[in-house]
């Protein structure tokens, strides 16, 4: 006889009935208020802003047209269902059997027990994934009649939606979920609507999802903490120069230029990670920019403005602080493109105070942009455009909205689970926080780049993009240049990124990290965590340097170090931030970094 539950996980059914009260209160008041917000952005948008209607409506006239292979996915599950139910029939006469469909490694959605141990979990498990995999591998197969940016659209958000669907998203085929509501007698969804309505609140109308506990950051207390200053500021940028650790430093200073589509402390989250430290610690006088959070006033701010009022501006300003006229220089993501048009339009100037360039995950040949391209279509960047000219910048949650998209079930579905169903707060996390802590895009600067970068892909073309009236061609940069991609970057694939080789004019390193777009490239050596793979020739197929490549464990950052070396210079006394001409500001890490987006 099975032992009696304790009282203290037995359901008072008068305990979870207030509780399912309360939620279905909650419940009513939260669709009241979400409809009524965004009814007038629906009626001014439209029913179908990204185009995906009218993408499966072709696909679905494809698949009508050709109703033998139709027969046949659908007997294909037909069959797959079969196996399912063959095998559960067999597990529930005491076998032990292989299932006919398992997660992928490292599919966190079902990592709970009783997905496996429990037999109608592990039944709900394997019909969820047998249907899944056969709807991604149906619109895969039945799509080659659609161009190629129909196809990618289709497939994209058939992913979505099959992510969404996941069983582990639903309270009453969650088995964690479950036991929750019943050891807490409901509390659990209860506390899960207080956190929805409290993210509704904090998106004003629109669901801002919250992936850690923002409160137990503050910059410069717990997180971008290396000692510095900001020597120099303007409008778009200010500058800062850190703190010394060695009493020697090379002689050329290193600049780097983060991305502004994100703010330059992922490179200072924490003294043991902070790739700004490790290279003070090397001997570096390291400045970087911290770009502005723009609003509306800043609206008309182009692409050159920011070449001009960043990494050209930094260089005057680096020059006063040390006396040091050449430096070298790091641009991350969406900073080595600018980077790297910034050296073109310095060569047709004969400007060569940059001696050494390199890039972390940054494209300047967007052949391959990876999924980011199904939001880059003419009607979205339309839509894109009008909406940005209304208020003169794109919001940073629509733009993290965009790369979360990218990674739902990690960055979207398993805060869903964790927040609203299991009604937990999110957890404390440096990486989290720094990911919520979004930045605004000036509409002229942000218009120009998609469409002459992502959508044109006019970079790599000589002559294609001019700033300033001056044509920019990156086969006239003969700067020695380190290229450093992820091979599993979902941002900036690899692949793209290497295309790279092909075009600088000058010699090319290139070094493939593992993880993705963050983790690959904050990997302190100490972590020993991850390799990289190095290969001395550049071939024109990425596959083909792959396949000649060395895999080395742990850490580039050294390789790095080793390579950046030979152009630093001979060693000076340490400078630190305010000898030079250009007197402290403010500590690092300054105020501009720490204006939030609304």
């Amino acid at each position: 006889m099975a032992e009696p539950q304790s009282p203290s996980t037995q359901a008072d059914p008068a305990e979870l009935a207030a509780n399912f009260a309360k939620i279905a209160e909650q419940s009513q008041r939260i669709m009241t208020e979400f409809l009524s917000r965004n009814a007038e952005e629906v009626q001014a948008t439209g029913t179908d802003p990204l185009g995906v209607g009218r993408a499966f409506m072709e696909l679905t006239g494809h698949m009508l047209s050709n109703p033998i292979r139709l027969a046949e996915a659908q007997t294909q599950l037909w069959q797959d269902y079969m196996k399912v139910w063959h095998s559960a029939a067999r597990r529930m006469m005491g076998e032990s059997v292989e299932p006919a469909a398992a997660p992928r490694k490292g599919d966190s959605r079902f990592k709970d027990a009783a997905w496996e141990e429990n037999f109608l979990f592990d039944y709900i498990k394997q019909s969820y994934l047998v249907t899944s995999r056969w709807l991604q591998s149906t619109v895969h197969d039945m799509d080659d009649g659609l161009d190629d940016k129909t196809r990618r659209k289709v497939e994209f958000y058939t992913r979505q939606f099959v992510d969404a669907m996941a069983p582990s998203n639903f309270v009453m085929t969650n088995p964690a979920v479950l036991r929750a509501t019943v050891e807490s007698r409901g509390e659990n969804l209860v506390k899960g609507l207080n956190n929805l309505l409290r993210d509704l609140e904090a998106g004003k109308g629109q669901l801002k999802i919250s992936q850690t506990d923002t409160a137990a950051f503050q910059l410069g207390r717990n997180i971008a903490v290396t000692p510095g200053k900001v020597v120099y500021q303007n409008e778009l940028m200010q500058l800062l120069q850190y703190e010394p650790t060695t009493e020697e430093v090379h002689k050329r200073p290193l600049v780097i230029i983060p991305p502004w589509i994100n703010k330059f402390y992922i490179l200072d989250l924490r003294p043991q990670n902070s790739f700004i430290k490790w290279a003070t610690d090397q001997g570096h006088t390291v400045f970087v920019i911290s770009w502005v959070n723009p609003d509306g006033d800043l609206s008309a701010k182009s692409f050159a403005d920011y070449m001009h009022q960043g990494p050209l501006a930094a260089l005057d300003a680096v020059e006063k602080a040390t006396g040091e006229r050449d430096v070298n220089a790091i641009g991350y993501c969406l900073g080595g493109t600018l980077l790297a048009s910034t050296l073109a339009w310095m060569a047709a100037k004969g400007d060569d105070r940059i001696k050494s360039a390199t890039y972390f995950a940054a494209m300047v040949d967007f052949g391959e942009p990876g999924e980011l391209e199904v939001f880059i279509d003419e009607d979205q960047l339309r839509a894109l455009e009008d909406k940005m000219n209304e208020r003169g910048y794109l919001e940073g949650s629509e733009m993290a909205t965009t790369f979360n998209m990218l990674r739902a079930n990690d960055l979207i579905w398993s805060f869903v689970v964790n927040n609203y169903l299991l009604g937990k707060d999110p957890f404390p996390f440096d990486l989290l926080y720094w990911n919520s802590d979004s930045t605004r895009m000036p509409a002229a600067m942000h218009s120009f780049y998609l469409r002459n970068m992502y959508q044109k892909n006019a970079l790599s073309q000589p002559g294609g993009v001019e700033l300033d009236g001056v044509p920019i061609d990156l086969g006239t940069v003969k700067t020695p240049t380190f290229l450093l991609a992820s091979r599993e970057d979902h941002i900036a694939p690899w692949h793209g990124v290497y295309r790279g080789t092909q075009i600088y004019g000058g010699p090319v390193k290139f070094v493939l990290a593992a993880s993705g777009h963050i983790a690959g490239v904050i990997n302190p050596p100490a972590a020993n965590k991850y390799a990289h793979w190095t290969n001395a020739k550049t071939p024109a197929d990425p596959e083909a340097w792959f396949a000649g490549a060395t895999e080395h464990p742990g850490s580039w950052w050294p390789e790095w170090q080793k390579w950046v070396s030979r152009y630093a210079g001979s060693k000076v006394p340490a400078r630190k931030p305010g000898d030079g001409e250009l007197k402290a500001l403010e500590d690092a890490p300054g105020s501009y970094v720490a204006v939030k987006s609304g």
